[in-house]
């Protein structure tokens, strides 16, 4: 059984998290020509980290019914309360997606995080603060007991994310993901409810 603040947070509403300097808060069609531009800007930057489209699948790039499908099936795991797909802004600009996926409940309680951002934005910072605006979501809303993140180990920029919030490292796992149209293996990085009671407020203070 769900408690208060996550049968909230999985009730279907769009949540707006807030940072110091982001806000984070669901996609809508609206923002298809914004986020558009940023992707098609980042192709170089952000492809090499992703998995292959499949044949057949609608590129969400170029075709707004494909980007308007997945906002909506993002809205429906939100209401299945299975994940949570946020836009991360700095004022009105879209600058990157911070994503909550795969959540499992029962004896698991946990979750899979994955994020990007747009490359004239990396470096200053928005992306370890809207981690910590997630994680805050996800120990103290959702009420998962785990959060986990895996990253290609020469993808230095999403290392610098969690190193930065000192994200316990679990290991290699080899193999793990399908990225590009390779099985590549990623290092997992790990928190717990326990490690955010202790660590979560020197968090906050630091990046919010």
């Amino acid at each position: 059984m769900l408690r208060s603040g996550a049968k909230r947070a999985a009730s279907g509403a769009s949540p707006r998290l807030r940072g110091r300097r982001v806000l984070l808060r669901p996609l809508e069609t609206g923002d298809y020509l914004q986020w558009q531009q940023v992707r098609k800007a980042n192709v170089e930057w952000l492809t090499k980290w992703e998995p292959r489209r499949s044949p057949g699948q609608p590129d969400t790039v170029d075709q707004r019914d494909a980007f308007s499908a997945r906002c909506a099936a993002r809205s429906r795991e939100r209401q299945l309360g299975t994940g949570f797909g946020f836009g991360v802004f700095v004022g009105a600009a879209l600058v990157g997606e911070m994503n909550i996926n795969s959540i499992q409940r029962g004896p698991f309680q946990n979750c899979y995080i994955g994020y990007w951002i747009d490359e004239a934005r990396a470096g200053a910072g928005y992306t370890p603060e809207a981690l910590v605006v997630v994680l805050r979501f996800i120990f103290e809303e959702l009420l998962l007991h785990r959060a986990q993140i895996a990253i290609i180990p020469r993808n230095l920029a999403s290392r610098r994310v969690v190193e930065k919030l000192g994200l316990r490292f679990e290991g290699i796992a080899e193999r793990y993901l399908e990225i590009a149209g390779v099985w590549e293996d990623h290092m997992r990085f790990a928190i717990t409810t326990e490690e955010w009671s202790e660590r979560g407020p020197e968090l906050m203070g630091q990046w919010l």
